[in-house]
């Protein structure tokens, strides 16, 4: 769908500011985080201490699905430091970011930021988000319309159902583009602190796996994390913006209603909180992105209603209601492709 709302005043999205700073709703949630980073990197340690004492066995597997879990809790924190939401400053939020990115889960702090950045900017935009970019799936008609011939095409016919066996490489692709950006020396700030680190996390994480597991158990225990680690991740991140409105090149639309129309929250409770990392208040959090995440929900109600009064369409959906919404999206941007093979 293209997005359709006529540009208003910007000064919609200052009062609505103005709201969210009275209920001191930005204010650093400290004690927060230092239980939140402490506990979900005792149980990383834990679960690569379960890993080494487990020895070489089959019953790894099950180790590494977790360890794809636990990568995925890592990579939320890393998300929230690269927003500026844990601390005051910014050399504290970066080295989160770069301890916890590329230390503990193997991807470039830098580069990501860069590209979520952009996406930040112009959600769902065709010419300036990089999550709807050319990619092996089509996230436009324009996407579709290109995909002349090749595999490309024929992943597109189905990419609905194709979409979580894809993600089985999703990990893997993002470990690939973060060396792939250092080397290219796409980044400049951190690039050499990123190397060291990046470079620590590669050679330990194998070096340990091959050590401790014999060469088969070793592959299937990497296969195995890096499959769940790219389901959990793209699973979060799908439900947020597929499906919804989609800027068309030329089209200008205010900050509000650009971030509204094209995001999608998910209802839930604590553990939906916990799943999706704060991500299913997606709406909350592109207006205000570096809105501590445990303040997010207190926030949803006080954008649910400016949104009404202002007559904003607002979004939200159950958990499989939004994996439904955006399959079914990718689906229907298939089907030329499959009335083409039919006719």
């Amino acid at each position: 769908m293209t997005a359709t709302a006529q540009t208003a005043r910007g000064s919609d999205f200052a009062v609505l500011s103005r709201q969210v700073r009275a209920a001191n709703l930005l204010q650093r949630r400290r004690s927060h985080y230092a239980v939140r980073i402490s506990l979900t990197v005792l149980a990383f340690v834990g679960v690569s201490a379960g890993f080494v004492l487990v020895g070489d066995t089959w019953y790894q597997l099950g180790i590494a699905a977790v360890l794809g879990l636990m990568s995925t809790q890592l990579a939320f924190l890393g998300h929230d430091g690269g927003h500026q939401q844990v601390c005051k400053s910014r050399r504290a939020n970066d080295l989160i970011g770069l301890l916890i990115g590329d230390l503990l889960v193997g991807l470039s702090f830098g580069w990501w930021l860069d590209k979520h950045n952009r996406h930040h900017a112009n959600p769902n935009h065709e010419e300036h988000d990089p999550d709807i970019g050319e990619s092996v799936l089509a996230f436009t008609t324009a996407h579709i319309a290109a995909r002349t011939g090749g595999p490309y095409r024929l992943i597109a016919r189905y990419q609905a159902w194709l979409f979580f066996p894809l993600l089985c490489f999703e990990g893997l692709q993002l470990h690939v583009a973060s060396v792939r950006s250092l080397i290219l020396g796409k980044q400049r700030r951190h690039r050499r602190t990123e190397w060291v680190l990046l470079s620590t996390h590669l050679l330990g994480y194998l070096a340990g796996v091959f050590l401790v597991l014999s060469p088969g158990k070793a592959l299937a225990f990497l296969a195995v994390h890096q499959a769940v680690f790219g389901i959990y991740m793209g699973s979060s991140f799908a439900p947020n913006h597929k499906g919804m409105a989609v800027i068309a090149p030329g089209q200008e639309l205010d900050f509000l209603r650009r971030q509204v129309l094209t995001s999608r929250n998910v209802r839930g409770g604590w553990f939906t909180d916990l799943l999706l990392g704060g991500l299913n208040y997606q709406i909350e959090h592109h207006l205000f992105p570096n809105m501590p995440r445990p303040n997010l929900r207190r926030a949803q109600g006080l954008v649910f209603q400016y949104c009404q009064d202002h007559q904003i369409s607002y979004t939200q959906t159950s958990l499989v209601g939004s994996y439904k919404a955006a399959l079914g999206y990718l689906h229907q941007l298939g089907a030329p492709l499959r009335r083409t093979r039919h006719s």
